[in-house]
């Protein structure tokens, strides 16, 4: 029998994405697009997940190309890199162990 505490695990809250549970996907997957967009800057969050993240600007010097360094990203890009990483962080902490264990 599934406890109370197993229930709230498995639904998330605010602090704490919904855990994937088997023959649950569509279930999760709405409830999981519903906590990003609650996070600050949800939209650029659940962007990530659905497109690909940030491609990284490069700099080029003297015939040298390089990324840009996280401090040299402009306001939007570094709002983005950070999303990506959130996004990920998001995914990662809604997959019970043994899913978890196959990344």
């Amino acid at each position: 029998m599934t406890s109370l505490a197993d229930k709230a695990i498995l639904s998330g809250a605010d602090n704490r994405p919904p855990m994937l549970e088997k023959d649950m996907y569509d279930s999760w997957k709405s409830r999981m697009e519903l906590y990003m967009l609650n996070r600050q800057h949800g939209r650029m969050i659940l962007e990530s997940v659905e497109n690909d993240p940030l491609l990284w600007p490069t700099v080029e010097e003297n015939g040298v190309t390089w990324l840009k360094k996280y401090s040299e990203l402009s306001t939007t890009d570094a709002i983005q890199a950070d999303c990506d990483v959130k996004a990920t962080n998001i995914i990662l902490q809604g997959l019970p162990p043994e899913v978890y264990a196959l990344v």
